[in-house]
């Protein structure tokens, strides 16, 4: 029977200060586990780690940019102060997003979610996985989007992450083949974060975003159980929504009608 890392787990959730970070944290003090709330928002972080204190769990708030490699590492270390014991579970989910067409989105942009939402992955699984490897044991959940398999139109820095992000949680799963190391992946469609509304550069299709976030959007609580009960389970995608699951599945089975038919939503979805 799949070892359940997600109870009684030394968590380390990275932009827990809201969001889907936030629902990680909670769930996993839920499941008895102890957890290292980090964002670059300190002051965010604290609020989460003080509401798991309230409700009798044990959590640290820490600062961390997840773009530079000495901060995740110094998290990796702090935190294992915290625990008196190596981590079991790293939930790589800070993000951000940028928005705009290709050719007219700064290079700086480009720079800055490369280094939240794919070197910030990539630092995370750098610094935890040879630190899982020498105790046996652990877990990785790397946040990922439907983004990370359907590229939308003025989406392109987000999608180039979240494809990143995906190519990376699959390689990893396969040379964690055969060891107690496991490692799934989130790709939702809209859930109910601040995302959208802290993203950057321009472009009118992050209010169709935020209006289908705000009516549609999934509970991040609900989202984060089901992908930790998917952890659980082995299972190396979680897919939570149903129009995620069709996506899916239609991109694999045509994958240039995918493509022609998000360009005809572009065109018509109101004015460039």
């Amino acid at each position: 029977m799949p070892r359940k890392l997600s109870r009684q787990a030394n968590a380390v959730v990275t932009g827990a200060g809201s969001g889907i970070g936030r629902a990680f944290a909670m769930e996993l003090s839920r499941r008895n586990g102890r957890v290292v709330c980090a964002d670059i928002a300190l002051a965010a972080a604290r609020q989460t780690a003080s509401e798991i204190e309230r409700g009798g769990g044990r959590s640290l708030a820490l600062a961390c940019d997840v773009s530079d490699p000495d901060q995740v590492s110094a998290l990796a270390d702090e935190a294992a102060d915290f625990f008196g014991a190596e981590s079991t579970l790293l939930i790589n989910n800070a993000g951000v997003a940028v928005g705009g067409r290709i050719g007219e989105i700064p290079l700086t942009e480009w720079r800055w979610i490369m280094g939240v939402n794919l070197w910030g992955v990539i630092y995370g699984c750098e610094t935890f996985v040879p630190r899982f490897r020498a105790t046996g044991v652990g877990g990785i959940i790397n946040v990922a989007s439907m983004a990370g398999f359907v590229a939308a139109p003025e989406m392109g820095p987000y999608s180039v992450t979240k494809y990143g992000v995906v190519a990376l949680s699959e390689t990893l799963a396969e040379e964690m083949q055969g060891t107690d190391i496991r490692v799934t992946t989130l790709c939702p469609t809209f859930v109910k974060t601040n995302i959208v509304r802290n993203a950057h550069a321009g472009s009118d299709k992050l209010g169709l975003a935020q209006k289908l976030m705000d009516r549609t959007g999934m509970d991040p609580a609900r989202v984060a159980a089901q992908t930790l009960d998917g952890l659980d389970r082995g299972q190396l995608y979680v897919i939570p929504q149903m129009d995620a699951k069709l996506l899916w599945r239609f991109k694999r089975l045509l994958p240039g009608g995918m493509t022609r038919g998000l360009g005809i939503i572009y065109r018509f979805s109101g004015p460039r």
